[in-house]
């Protein structure tokens, strides 16, 4: 039985501090839960709404939506990104994006946990990850980790009954996309299938702990993305609202950033946006920063259009069907880039952290990273939404490439695959840990996958660190209202317990935790995200 641990007790809130801002004089947003401004009039305490004893029946109205199948092909426009201006406070399109006027301040705030109005990606009951974007996280959502089209509202005309004695009972109609498939598209040309490439039992043991690390300190380094961020994504491609940067190393160099949906021109905090935002996805951009002290500087991103950032894995964006496509991990191996990603059907309107996938699968790059090709056999799906991999993070290591699982949403165990690194897209090729042996791919196995830890996770991030000798595990963790580190000797452990590196009460929406592949040593970088802000954060972990 995989029992919860205690959650954290809630932590005081931090001083107050004047807003701060990047060297061009932009507000930068603040993920740190404050004491408000001591000089404002304390706020007055809202108006407790009258006393209702009305009941609230739902009642889903069908809205059937033809869904073209094919559909259309994924769009491919690239253009050569142009050189950013010397001066790093000019826009490079003046004529596209030329608001540099400060935007409100949105400090985070703590939100209960139980809160039914909290998005499916707030980590406030944490990532992605995301109210769910039209497309998220988190993150994520997030989630993010964490942005969907926003959640139908129900309709407050509509009819009830009450009876005396009885309290008034009130039908709510919400409405429900109902996804037609109809003939329409074009198809993608057929990918050859694999050759079966079984693989033989092997035993596995799990290996002796390791002796757990202990967080020194914490340091938030710099806003990553955003209004106010040190990369002006806002100005420079359109990149006003995202989540999670995911981050692997590309080339020997070049760092590889991810990010789940993301929303341009148009975008206000908090959380993610809607459908006329300038929303894609999905986009990824490029850095070269080594000396990480100083932030995560952004090279550029893949472009579509001047100053735009381009959706690299495409989506159908119709709710129940695919609402978006979210990127879970990266790695690259002989110079193709591989990506795991998550096909989500739709976001919970109830319950934050929750979704549903279609799928997780890999998409591959043989062009640095610039357009991608969903692998058609290399993908997990959810069938009767059981699937044990529908959140993937996959690390390369010593000839295989390493597979950790989770089920959709934030509320599920770990699973472990492997696959020989020439063999990643071939599913036949897996193998699944159960019981200390690592199995063939072969019927139900992947149902059977023995978890490598106890308790829940969300937004899993691994590598193996060389530095160290050990396995790196940075997860959501909504038991310890965390965002947690775990190490390994070997990747299906025995695992340390978490060490918080963030706590959520600390950081309300915070999700995410994607490991820089260039931390080294006791310095430990990785990007969080948090949902009121809906943007990305490096953050600095010393350890002892």
């Amino acid at each position: 039985m995989l029992l919860p641990a205690a959650p954290a007790l809630a932590s005081p809130l931090a001083p107050w501090v004047p807003p701060s801002m990047n060297a061009c004089g932009e507000t930068e947003f603040d993920p740190l839960a404050r004491q408000p401004d001591p000089k404002l009039p304390p706020p007055t305490p809202p108006t407790p709404p009258p006393a209702d004893d009305t009941i609230h029946v739902q009642i889903p109205v069908p809205q059937f939506t033809p869904v073209p199948i094919p559909g259309p092909r994924p769009d491919n426009t690239r253009i050569d990104a142009a050189p950013l201006p010397a001066d790093p406070c000019a826009n490079p399109c003046p004529d596209l994006r030329n608001d540099q006027s400060p935007k409100p301040e949105q400090p985070e705030q703590a939100v209960p946990e139980a809160d039914p109005a909290d998005p499916p990606g707030d980590p406030a009951g944490t990532s992605g990850a995301p109210a769910d974007p039209p497309g998220d996280a988190g993150t994520g959502g997030d989630a993010g980790t964490g942005g969907d089209a926003p959640a139908p509202q129900p309709n407050a005309g509509s009819g009830g009954l009450s009876l005396p004695g009885l309290p008034k009972v009130q039908f709510d109609q919400i409405p429900e996309t109902v996804p037609v498939p109809v003939p329409g598209g074009d198809p993608l040309d057929p990918q050859p299938q694999p050759t079966p490439a079984t693989q033989p039992p092997a035993p596995a043991p799990v290996a002796a702990p390791v002796v757990p690390r202990e967080l020194d300190s914490l340091a938030l380094v710099n806003q990553v993305t955003g209004h106010g961020s040190t990369n002006r994504t806002d100005m420079r491609w359109s990149v006003d609202g995202t989540d999670l940067g995911i981050l692997w190393e590309s080339a020997p160099g070049k760092i590889a950033v991810a990010f789940g949906d993301t929303f341009g021109k148009g975008w206000e905090p908090p959380g993610a946006g809607a459908g006329d935002q300038d929303w894609r996805s999905n986009s990824i951009a490029f850095s070269s920063t080594r000396d990480l002290s100083g932030g995560l500087a952004l090279d550029t991103f893949v472009q579509n259009s001047r100053c735009h950032a381009a959706e690299i894995l495409s989506s159908r964006k119709i709710d129940n069907f695919e609402i978006t496509t979210i990127p879970t991990s990266g790695f690259a191996l002989d110079g193709r880039q591989y990506l795991t990603y998550m096909s989500v059907a739709r976001w919970s309107r109830h319950k934050p952290g929750m979704w549903w996938t279609n799928l997780g699968g890999l998409a591959w790059s043989d062009d640095g990273g610039s357009t991608w090709t969903k692998s058609e056999w290399a993908r997990w799906d959810n069938i009767f939404g059981l699937g044990r991999f529908q959140v993937q993070a996959m690390a390369p290591h010593d000839g295989y490439v390493y597979m950790f699982g989770t089920p959709n949403g934030r509320f599920g165990t770990i699973g472990l695959a492997r696959v020989p690194t020439d063999q990643v897209l071939n599913k036949t090729a897996y193998q699944y840990w159960v019981d200390n042996t690592w199995v063939p791919a072969i019927g139900p196995d992947e149902l059977l996958a023995t978890p490598v830890l106890s308790g829940t996770a969300g937004e899993v991030s691994v590598r193996y660190d060389a530095s160290s000798g050990q396995w790196q595990m940075v997860y959501l963790d909504l038991d310890h209202h965390a965002i947690a580190l775990r190490t390994a000797a070997e990747p299906q452990g025995s695992w340390t317990d978490p060490v918080t590196l963030v706590d959520t009460d600390d950081y309300p929406t915070a999700y995410g935790g994607y490991i820089h592949p260039w931390s080294t040593g006791n310095d430990l970088y990785f990007t969080m995200s948090a949902w009121n802000s809906y943007n990305v954060y490096l953050m600095h972990a010393k350890l002892k």
